[in-house]
């Protein structure tokens, strides 16, 4: 079996995310890297969200960026300008198309089925592959979107809607999320958080009907795409070993009150390049515990309350709104952290931190 310098078990979303940071920066001109991914083939397959609170490689794979969304909960709709940090959307068949071109012109990388086929032993391993133990029972984050064409303009794409609260809860949590790409073309999902031994809530296809039929009024339409996954809101527990680094969600970048991961990613991909030399030696890069703290609350609350998760987001807005998305996108200083905070349900919050 071959040696490598670098080992990437998984080739999904933070793996080809870290082979390409540390590909472009030329990090691996005199260095070898195995990426573990045992795929046949890359398509389209997941749709990746954010604000864009700081740069990324990938603007040349975004589908589509808004300005303006809306939030809903039973007879109020909220309207949020969000110009100087746009909501972008990835496609994943342009980021996987960007990275393999680039990753292929250089022979130092190559990829593998297995782990099986490489010696590790002196290697640097990079792991996004998540263990998680007892997953049944806690709190993921669940959906499933169709993407659709209408026959004729039915959409305002220059506004998404991010969460609608007004439809059946079942006594958990549950919005839909509607991204416009154009006149006659959206992704709309159906969203969970709940925990994942409640097959109930998994009638997908009936709830999207449903919703398209009653809610948005759209009688005939194409679907030309269908996604379905589910984001852990809980925290793996990870072994310290020396040579071995847990990326992506297996390395704890899901923020937990939102599911928001890929620019967590970007920003860990970013931080183990410029620190590959010794990254044996640095500390590991986290989403900052003052975040983890706040959601694990929030969770708690939710789990009880999880008919007021609807009202405590669209309190959360209430904020200004470059306020509200630095908070959702770990780029809040201690003073937007304080608003936040304040638009909460403080007993219930209270309650919880005790």
């Amino acid at each position: 079996m071959k040696e490598f310098d670098y080992i990437i078990i998984g080739g999904g979303c933070a793996g080809l995310s870290l082979a390409y940071e540390l590909e472009t920066n030329n990090k691996l001109k005199d260095k070898t890297l195995a990426i573990i991914e045992p795929r046949e083939d890359y398509k389209r397959d997941k749709t990746w969200s954010f604000w864009k609170v700081f740069s990324h490689n990938f603007d040349d794979c975004v589908k589509k960026s808004w300005n303006n969304f809306t939030i809903n909960i039973p007879n109020h709709t909220k309207y949020i300008d969000c110009q100087s940090t746009p909501y972008q959307t990835i496609d994943s068949g342009r980021f996987y198309e960007k990275i393999l071109f680039k990753l292929k012109l250089n022979k130092n990388i190559q990829f593998f089925k297995s782990v099986d086929e490489v010696d590790k032993s002196g290697s640097i391993i990079f792991n996004s592959v998540p263990n998680f133990e007892n997953k049944e029972s806690k709190l993921w984050q669940h959906f499933s979107g169709v993407e659709i064409e209408t026959d004729k303009d039915f959409f305002d794409d220059e506004i998404f809607n991010l969460m609608d609260f007004d439809c059946d809860q079942r006594n958990r949590v549950h919005f839909f999320y509607t991204l416009p790409f154009s006149k006659k073309n959206a992704l709309v999902e159906t969203t969970w958080i709940s925990e994942l031994n409640n097959k109930n809530l998994e009638d997908y296809e009936d709830q999207i009907n449903n919703y398209l039929g009653n809610d948005l009024n759209i009688r005939n339409c194409k679907i030309n795409f269908i996604e379905k996954g589910a984001i852990p809101l809980f925290r793996q527990k990870n072994e310290n070993k020396s040579n071995e680094i847990y990326i992506g969600s297996a390395g704890g970048m899901t923020r937990l009150s939102t599911g928001y991961t890929f620019l967590n990613i970007q920003e860990q991909s970013r931080y183990i390049r410029e620190n590959i030399e010794n990254i044996k030696n640095v500390n590991l890069f986290k989403i900052n515990s003052k975040y983890d703290f706040l959601d694990k609350i929030l969770l708690k609350v939710l789990k009880k309350n999880s008919t007021e998760m609807g009202n405590i987001f669209f309190k959360v807005f209430n904020t200004k709104p470059k306020t509200a998305i630095n908070f959702l996108s770990n780029k809040s200083n201690f003073f937007e952290d304080i608003e936040v905070i304040l638009k909460m349900p403080k007993w219930k919050f209270l309650k919880e931190l005790i």
